[in-house]
């Protein structure tokens, strides 16, 4: 039986409900492929968040090209607060195996650091490797001819 909540199709399902359902599934399934990474990990899912009228009410519509995040806290669990509509690039700057660099009180990844600073993130990431830090880390890339 399907039936329309805030234009959702329950059963066929918009790109918002899919997220819900496969939130759930990664969390409370364990017959899911995900589950190891989620539920089998601790990651729940907020009781309010059990109904997906709640679920739509806290994270409106899902927009074109985002998934479900959680963010900020990436170990956290999904609840109002700590989830978000991520872009691929916002998604990809919050996994685990980021290097992360602080400097003059910015906190980013080492491949944007590479963006901000127009530096080539292969250098940057070589750099690091060998140990150097900011502000040595972030000095012009040399070319040699």
């Amino acid at each position: 039986m399907s039936f329309f909540i805030h234009g959702h199709s329950i059963g066929r399902g918009s790109r918002t409900y899919k997220s819900w359902a496969m939130m759930l599934q990664r969390c409370l399934n364990e017959k899911d492929s995900s589950y190891s990474n989620y539920g089998a990990k601790g990651v729940s899912v907020n009781e309010r968040w059990m109904k997906f009228e709640n679920f739509f009410a806290d994270m409106g519509e899902r927009p074109l090209e985002t998934t479900l995040d959680r963010y900020p806290s990436k170990d956290g669990h999904y609840e109002p607060g700590n989830c978000r509509w991520a872009t691929r690039r916002e998604q990809q700057n919050n996994l685990k195996s980021n290097v992360r660099i602080i400097h003059d009180g910015k906190d980013l990844t080492l491949s944007a650091w590479s963006r901000e600073l127009k530096l080539s993130y292969t250098a940057l990431k070589k750099r690091h490797q060998k140990g150097d830090k900011p502000p040595r880390l972030f000095r012009p890339i040399e070319v040699s001819l």
